[in-house]
């Protein structure tokens, strides 16, 4: 599965999960050339996200919602995600 793909999947899982009102997905592979878990890259990626039903949570919870929509994707098809929840967008 190609970068492109990974972020199309990305997207479109935290769209139906939540609807937010700002999204961004970026592949920040090419930033941990060296590190175990490159292996290639297209593993690494950062998740803006601004959305309703992510207000008022803790930045814990928060994350853990996220991330429980890639359980399948991780650890082999994506590495690492990094979280921004942006509250009041």
């Amino acid at each position: 599965m190609n970068s492109q793909t990974k972020i199309e999947i990305i997207r479109s899982r935290l769209i139906e999960a939540f609807a937010p009102s700002y999204l961004n997905v970026i592949d920040e592979s090419d930033q941990h050339i060296g590190h175990a878990g490159h292996q290639g890259g297209g593993r690494h990626f950062a998740i803006e996200i601004a959305a309703d039903s992510l207000q008022g949570l803790s930045r814990v919870n928060a994350h853990r919602k996220i991330y429980s929509l890639f359980q399948d994707l991780m650890p082999d098809e994506i590495h690492a995600l990094r979280i921004k929840v942006i509250i009041n967008y």
